[in-house]
């Protein structure tokens, strides 16, 4: 069922369980472990299939190793998602978790997790109560470093002011930003964009909370269906992943692409498509790296407010080294980031933290 795919990865090792009693299927994929445990958040999604959610979670764990690598962390990469057949609440929700934590306490630290998509610090709290010492981002009532969503807006917002100095050569006042996908990172996106004077769109297949966004922050909704092929200066995807690709870059109609989402190239190819149409790349391992300086930065590093909030900054800074790097080499964008990961991944002085 799963053969093939873990046969044409470059990962260490795959954990996989059927949860008889929700149907789920729990994957664990631990794509590294060179410079440290792999860690990586967990990912609740109902998916067409059991292979799909397996995908999703090799090509996040891989993307991990990289994030890792290119800032320091004392962790290789992985990833958890848990192939639901319908977003579960309540015992269910709980029940479900806690026989997941039972598989991360099993791996004896080998992985690490925090929240993702669809699940939050209260989750990771209950994680934690079969799996202590593997759980980053629980809640700070339960002596967790809270959610990660702030941090993680925070360093796209960094990241695309750097972003528009470079490629634009302007500043983010004035320039129209389309947010697409306004959750817990997406929303406070907006608000930042907002109060630095941007022209904010905001999509969201959950029109409801498009509107409340687009609201706070004086902005304008576009229907979800519209957003790839809305005219804009910055397209921030800031939803699922695998949305960039063959088809839908030749729609775009913007200059730069600069958001939190994760993999959100469907194939390497695609940075390449990107870069053929002249739209500039924020590589998202990047871009979105604020949320793990806030999980293992702030519990397992001891650095205060002022160091975090540094270090977020720095991503924009990051990004331009990457820029210079592309240029000087003739690559893309995402294809220098790769490189200096694997760069700093193979080098003993790799953890500069």
């Amino acid at each position: 069922m799963f053969e093939e795919l873990i046969e044409a990865w470059d990962g260490e090792r795959v954990v996989i369980r059927y949860d008889a009693p929700s149907g789920a299927w729990m994957f664990i994929c631990m794509h590294s472990t060179r410079l440290g445990p792999a860690g990586g958040g967990t990912r609740m999604r109902v998916y067409d299939s059991p292979q799909d959610g397996l995908s999703d979670a090799m090509r996040l764990s891989k993307a991990m190793t990289s994030k890792l690598a290119l800032v320091g962390m004392p962790f290789g990469g992985g990833k958890a998602v848990l192939a639901v057949r319908e977003i579960p609440l309540g015992d269910a929700r709980r029940e479900l978790l806690l026989r997941y934590a039972d598989t991360v306490a099993s791996l004896r630290g080998g992985f690490v997790t925090a929240p993702d998509v669809n699940t939050t610090e209260l989750d990771m709290d209950v994680v934690a109560e079969r799996a202590p010492g593997f759980v980053f981002c629980r809640s700070s009532a339960n002596g967790g470093s809270g959610s990660s969503a702030p941090a993680t807006a925070l360093g796209v917002f960094h990241g695309i002011r750097a972003t528009v100095r470079r490629a634009l050569g302007r500043e983010v006042a004035g320039v129209t930003v389309l947010v697409q996908g306004a959750g817990g990172v997406g929303g406070r996106l907006v608000e930042l964009l907002a109060g630095a004077g941007a022209n904010v769109l905001v999509s969201d297949i959950d029109a409801d909370r498009a509107r409340d966004a687009a609201a706070k922050a004086n902005g304008s909704v576009v229907p979800a269906e519209l957003a790839l092929e809305t005219e804009c200066d910055v397209y921030a995807p800031c939803a699922f992943g695998g949305t960039l690709n063959e088809e839908t870059i030749p729609r775009l109609r913007c200059r730069v692409v600069a958001g939190a989402a994760n993999n959100q190239l469907a194939t390497p190819a695609d940075a390449e498509r990107l870069a053929a149409r002249e739209i500039f790349y924020a590589p998202d391992f990047v871009i979105n790296a604020g949320g793990v300086f806030h999980g293992i930065g702030t519990e397992l590093l001891g650095w205060d407010d002022d160091r975090l909030g540094a270090e977020i900054e720095a991503i924009g800074g990051t990004l331009l080294e990457i820029y210079d790097r592309a240029a000087r080499d003739g690559t893309s964008n995402d294809v220098a980031a790769l490189r200096l990961a694997d760069e700093r991944l193979r080098s003993p002085l790799a953890l500069t933290r």
